[in-house]
């Protein structure tokens, strides 16, 4: 029964999405799935008959979001509506019998892959556990899918799984080896998104730098992504997880030149000490990470640059820190985001000795983030009184009366945003906006521009997913009219 006392529908569903966006778009396609099968999304899970977590599993952290998530949820089977508690994703694929024994209040257990499988869960039938091969997926563009971004903004997965054998990471036996979609198969889910609205794509895979290599047919990221921007209605095309071993020159004229690919590259380094590189299997020294900085600063005119790095790893000395250190004073990322090494036992880096005590490694994190910072903030402010695009998301889910957009230098959920004044503006549409204040992560601006006086073209509509970003603060992503 709801609140008011009517009953709840027989028929709804709730989801939380937990960890990357790869994540989210795996979140869609469920909630396109639950949509054929007859379900409604409600924002509120206490009015879910069903409820799905797709979790995370790639370190302690999120492993344990995961299950505090899982528990959360699961008092609405006493408390709510809820009749069946669904777990799917890297949690439940890396420990499905796990999972099964120690949460008893979970009714299904499916695993990264299984997305489409929901399916045969919400007609009732299946095994509990139906946990498959991490390698049977690959997303398609006939699959069902809800946009669930703010903004018309949408992520494209280009691959499933990597090839990788870095000696932190777990995401080869979660995902699988690296599986490419074909170059038109992404081509045309991107079509399908432009005539329902979008105007920002943002590519992602877990090594996009890699995409086409498996594939054997002469694909390459180059063509995938100039393909993609010719488009008709995308205004922005985004790159996110470039491995910098082959950021080849093609690549780079093409961000450079080509006017709806935003000069934003993201490339999660994770360190810079040779020492510590080796360890971590990267395949490559600090020194051509130094000559990769110079030389997309150089060749790509306001470029925007975004990394990850790991402290704490095993065998990480003073020494080497201090180098990491110095490579973030040295580069001068836009955006920063720095992980504390979680020691996984299924990772090679786990077999190493010289491990580095936690309370060390947080001292460590909190260094690089009180370097980074005044970077930022340096490279906000340089922003101010200058004119830039920006999309506007909706109304802001921090400050009441104040609506958010983001320019091309913010990629979405990831980044800082900016603040706007000076007029109304509706989701969805690129305003010009002139930028008059700036904190660390996020400015300020006012529309320069008149009111847009041409309507809009339809927008897909948005499912509020209820997601929770990369940094732990939650989102409940809303339609706004």
């Amino acid at each position: 029964m709801t609140a008011e006392g009517s009953e709840t529908p027989e028929r709804t569903i709730h989801f939380v999405s937990l960890g990357c966006p790869k994540n989210r778009v795996d979140s869609e396609v469920m909630l396109g799935v639950a949509e054929q099968a007859g379900y409604q999304h409600v924002d509120d899970p206490s009015q879910a008959r069903v409820i799905v977590v797709n979790t995370c599993g790639f370190i302690d952290a999120a492993k344990k979001e995961s299950i505090d998530t899982i528990l959360e949820l699961s008092e609405y089977k006493k408390a709510g509506a809820c009749e069946r508690l669904v777990v799917t994703g890297c949690l439940s694929q890396r420990y499905p019998d796990e999972v099964a024994e120690g949460l008893p209040e979970v009714d299904n257990v499916l695993g990264s892959s299984d997305m489409l499988k929901l399916e045969t869960v919400l007609r009732g039938s299946g095994e509990r556990i139906m946990v498959g091969n991490p390698a049977d997926w690959v997303m398609g563009s006939a699959d069902p899918r809800r946009i669930s971004t703010r903004g018309r903004s949408a992520y494209v997965k280009i691959a499933e799984g990597c090839n990788r054998t870095c000696a932190f990471c777990v995401i080869p036996e979660i995902r699988g080896k690296q599986r490419s979609r074909a170059e038109l198969d992404v081509v045309r889910e991107v079509e399908a998104l432009a005539a329902a609205g979008v105007l920002e794509v943002n590519l992602v895979s877990q090594d996009t730098i890699a995409y086409g290599r498996d594939l054997g047919g002469g694909e390459s990221l180059a063509s995938l992504v100039q393909k993609v921007a010719e488009v008709p209605g995308i205004h922005w095309v985004r790159l996110h997880y470039l491995y910098p071993e082959k950021l080849d020159d093609g690549l780079i004229e093409l961000m450079s030149s080509h006017p709806r690919i935003v000069p934003y590259i993201d490339m999660p380094l994770q360190h810079a000490a040779d020492g510590m590189l080796r360890r971590m299997r990267r395949g490559h020294g600090g020194k051509r990470l130094y000559e990769l900085v110079e030389r997309l600063k150089a060749k790509i005119d306001g470029v925007v640059l975004r990394s990850a790095f790991i402290v704490g790893h095993p065998g990480e000395t003073e020494q080497e820190f201090d180098e990491l250190v110095e490579f973030v004073r040295f580069a001068e990322f836009d955006h920063v985001g720095v992980f504390r090494y979680s020691d996984e036992p299924s990772a090679r880096a786990h077999a190493l000795s010289d491990k580095v005590p936690e309370r060390t490694a947080g001292a460590r994190a909190r260094k690089l983030m009180s370097v980074q910072r005044p970077i930022s903030k340096r490279k906000n402010r340089a922003r101010i009184g200058s004119e830039l695009e920006v999309l506007v998301e909706g109304p802001s889910e921090s400050e009441e009366l104040v609506f958010v957009g983001r320019h091309a230098g913010q990629a979405p959920e990831v980044d800082g945003c900016v603040y706007l004044s000076g007029g109304e503006v509706r989701p969805g549409e690129i305003r010009r906006v002139r930028i008059t204040q700036a904190s660390d992560y996020d400015l300020v601006g006012e529309l320069e521009d008149a009111d847009a006086e041409e309507p809009l073209p339809s927008a897909p509509e948005r499912s509020p997913i209820s997601f929770k970003r990369s940094d732990g603060r939650q989102t409940a992503l809303r339609t706004v009219r």
